[in-house]
This record gives C-alpha cells, structure tokens and sequence, in this order.
C-alpha cells in the first residue's frame, strides 16, 4: 500500500505547497506509511535532489516523471569536471575557471564546452553546454551519472531545441522527448507517446495502482484529466491548497471555483476525499458543494503541518521590541506594507527592529522602501534560513498577506510563542490568531489604501508594546499550537488512511 502525491514542480524559494508537501512526507514516515512524492515538471535548471532534499524529502520517495522511465536514480550530483572531459574526443588546449564556471577550449576542434559546478569549491558538474563552431549543439544534465542530453539546431540565428534524451544508468537510451511546432511527442522502444498528458497517463499506468493505494493530488494544471481516469484503480483525494472560489463572483445560483480547482470540484463525484487545512475552510466547502453542486464528498480537516514541539518556553533570549517576518518575498505577502507599518510605529517605540526572511521577486521593491523610509538601520532582510529556532528569539510576528490556505509559517510563529498582527482574512490568521488574546486581527478591505493600512498595522504594535500584553500573548499564542503538534497530526492521517481504505 502506497500513497502517492502527485504535484508539478519544485525550486529553491517553493511555495505553500511544497512545503505542505515536505511536512506530510515526514508525518507519513513516523506512521510508517509508505509515500512517494511525485513531481511532473520538467525541471533541468537543477538538479532535482539538491531541491527536494532542501526542505526535507527522503530520495527514496521523491519520483520525477521523466526519469521514472529510466533506471537512474534520485541522487545528489557527483559526476566530476574529469568525467566531462574524458566524455569528449578531442584535444584539450586549455582550461579556465570562474567560480561556479569551467571552460574547456579545443582549439583544434573549434568547440568549447562551459560546466556549471554544484558549488565553487567542488568539481561536480550539474549540467554542461557544448559550443561548436560559435553554434550550441546540445546540453548535458548529470547527477551520478548523465541522465539527458539536449540537442540544438540553429533557427533564426539562435540555438533552437528539438531533442531531449534520458539515459539509463549504463548510458544506453531509455527514451526519446522530441519537441515540434505543436507538441511534444516521446518515442519510446515499443510506443510512441503524444503530448504530456499521454505521458502522464502511461505514467499512471506504470505505478500498476489497486485499491489498496492512495493517489493524492496537490496540483492539477495540465495533469488532471490523466491522474482522473487512472486513479479510479485506487482512492483518489485531492488536497485544497488556498482560497478555493472567488468571492466576488457568487450568487445564488452561481459560484466561481478557484482555476487550480474547478476541475477537481467539478469532478467531485469522482473524488474519494478532499482534504483542507482549517475547520473554517472546511464549513465553507461543506456548504458550497450543498448548495451549487449535486456533489457531496468527504472532507477532511488535516493542518498541512504541524509542530514536533513547542519551542523556547521559558526561555528569555528574545530580543526586546523585535518582530520578524517570513514568506517569499511576492507582491500578494505585501511585505511593503509592514515596512510602511513599522517604520510609522517606529515613532512611538524607538527600540522596535523588523527582520524580514525570504527570497523573492519583490525583493528589490522592498530595498527600495526601506530606503525611502530611511528604515536601513531597524529593518532587515535576512533572505532564507532555517527558523525552527529563530523565531524565539523576537517577539511578534507580522503578516501582511490577504489570503492564506493555511500558512505554515503562521503555525510556526505561534509555536514559538509569537503573537501574530495580522489582517481578518481565511484561512490562517482565523485559525491561529484568537483577537486581542495571542495577536490582533486587522478590519481587511478591498480598496487597499496603504497609508491606512500602515496606521492599522502601526497601531496595534504600538498597542501590544505600550500595554505590555507581550508576556500573556506568548502564553495564548503557545496555548493556541497545542493542537498543531505532530502527534494530532500524525494521528489524524492514521484515521484518514484508515478510514479511506476501508470505506
């Protein structure tokens, strides 16, 4: 028996759902249940292990679609600057070396080959680039071993991909992905395959699924209607990331589904399960699906994380007056508006410091308020880091985003005792911000005036400081993750699994 999590891609700043993913995959092996973690995209910028095994998959459970097909393995990259050039027939004239980048000339030949390294200090080569005469002919991608090729051709005056190759382990070809005009066609040894959706679907045929499987789906686009028609051979439930319908958009006769969800929502007769993260989002669905569908499936509540402990009670190494922030640095987490918010508060409480983690599009932006706000000195971005044990050391979390499905950084703050300022909006600040008790729930409106926002926001840490709730909202905010350890957790997927298979 295997439960089987079907999503698309994965990178270094991932979102929500990778990380919900990373969290159930260790909750599922302290119960002893057998998981893989499938991802469909065609991810060659990196190696896909160096990434899954950043936020915590196993390699043993991480499948990549197009290297299932091949006997080569889920593993770091290993394969050496030497192995590159003992691969090419040619006469070395020789060798330069810029950081991450190695360059090997072949005067004689007039080709050069450009090697990108895993790290500066080490001679392993994710990928390589193969230049003949001025013209890039192909791509090799290693991990232990090269696992594809890709060919060029000149178009246009530019280098123009029409092959990619996925080896076996002994570097015999395990197939072909061909690219034209209109569609990507894989010629396998006994098939041909159309498009990625037959891919998919042969995919799915490949796992050889039975009743006593679980395919649970995290992201549609592009694959739903394949996983759909052969996950009827298992238990097929789909796990709801985020705010799943428009609210601008309903009537009473009429409700518009989120895109990411429609065709599962749709489809819901032919869906064994879902699953959401909050009691509130629970209700909403609950209700939506009695009164715009004909469709009345299970719905299960299960926190999409959860906390091995709570962290730093009793401890007095927080530093006074600080507050922290943590997402991808995107323009829905508005992290500009807490720059604007904290540098207001900042007149009233000279001491406060924001720290900011993440890493993002917005980043720029962002460097660039917090110079306009003259702010360089109290304000900081961090980038990434591990915060299981830095959220202690501040003393309130601020969240500026209007939507949240769940929000494991939320659950995380209050597991460190943090109160959180936040904006009344679904799912997360409802479920882990008691008003006025562990944090302040914020009036949240369409039109988005920032200055206002920023005097709502500038307030209520004024408010918390002023009026020394800091020590009891520690207490609420540590009361209000109990429920949130990883035992409730772990043993809600127990009866989830339990219950699904022996319905």
């Amino acid at each position: 028996m295997t439960v089987y999590n079907l999503n698309l891609g994965i990178g270094w700043a991932s979102s929500g759902v990778e990380y919900a993913q990373a969290y159930r995959s260790n909750l599922l092996r302290n119960i002893h249940q057998p998981a893989k973690f499938v991802f469909m995209d065609m991810i060659l910028a990196d190696n896909i292990q160096h990434l899954t095994s950043n936020i915590g998959f196993q390699d043993n459970e991480v499948i990549w679609l197009y290297t299932h097909f091949t006997d080569i393995k889920i593993a770091p990259t290993s394969y050496s600057l030497d192995q590159v050039e003992a691969s090419y027939d040619g006469v070395l004239s020789r060798k330069e070396r810029d950081g991450k980048i190695v360059r090997f000339f072949y005067e004689q030949e007039d080709t050069f080959i450009t090697c990108y390294l895993r790290n500066e200090n080490e001679d392993f080569v994710e990928r390589a680039e193969f230049v003949s005469r001025g013209v890039l002919i192909r791509k090799d991608y290693y991990s232990y071993t090269r696992y594809c090729t890709e060919y060029f051709i000149p178009k246009n005056n530019q280098a123009t991909l029409f092959q990619r190759r996925f080896y076996n382990e002994d570097g015999s070809t395990a197939y072909d992905m061909l690219l034209t005009d209109s569609q990507e066609i894989y010629r396998f040894k006994d098939q041909w395959l159309y498009g990625k959706q037959a891919l998919v679907k042969y995919f799915m045929q490949t796992l050889h699924l039975t009743k006593s499987d679980i395919v649970i789906l995290d992201r549609e686009t592009g694959i739903g209607q394949a996983v759909f028609e052969e996950a009827t051979k298992a238990h097929l439930g789909v796990v709801v990331h985020a705010e799943h319908y428009s609210a601008n958009s309903v009537d009473e006769d009429h409700i518009l589904w989120n895109n990411y969800y429609d065709y599962q929502f749709t489809n819901a007769d032919k869906v064994d399960f879902f699953v959401v993260a909050t009691e509130r989002q629970k209700e909403v669905l609950s209700q939506q699906f009695a009164k715009y569908s004909s469709h009345q499936p299970a719905i299960y509540t299960i926190p999409v994380g959860s906390l091995d402990q709570l962290r730093g009670q009793g401890e007095s190494k927080r530093k006074p007056f600080s507050m922290i922030t943590a997402s991808r640095l995107a323009a829905e987490k508005h992290i500009d508006w807490l720059v604007k918010g904290v540098a207001l508060a900042k007149k009233e409480l000279p001491d406060i410091t924001f720290d900011i983690y993440g890493k993002g599009g917005e980043e720029g932006k962002i460097v660039e308020m917090i110079q306009s706000e003259g702010a360089e000195n109290y304000i900081s971005l961090k980038g990434h880091a591990d915060l299981t044990d830095i959220y202690t050391e501040y003393d309130v979390y601020l969240s500026a985003s209007t939507s949240e499905g769940f929000g494991l950084t939320l659950m995380e703050a209050i597991g460190s005792g943090l109160p959180i300022i936040g904006f009344d909006v679904p799912y997360g600040n409802q479920t882990f911000v008691k008003d006025g008790l562990n944090g302040f729930l914020l009036p949240s409106s369409s039109d988005h005036v920032i200055d206002r926002i920023a005097e709502q926001f500038a307030a209520k840490i004024v408010e918390t400081y002023k009026e020394n709730k800091i020590t009891s909202m520690h207490q609420a905010s540590y009361q209000e993750a109990e429920k949130f350890l990883t035992k409730h957790v772990e043993e809600a997927w127990s009866n989830l699994i339990q219950e699904v298979l022996h319905d």
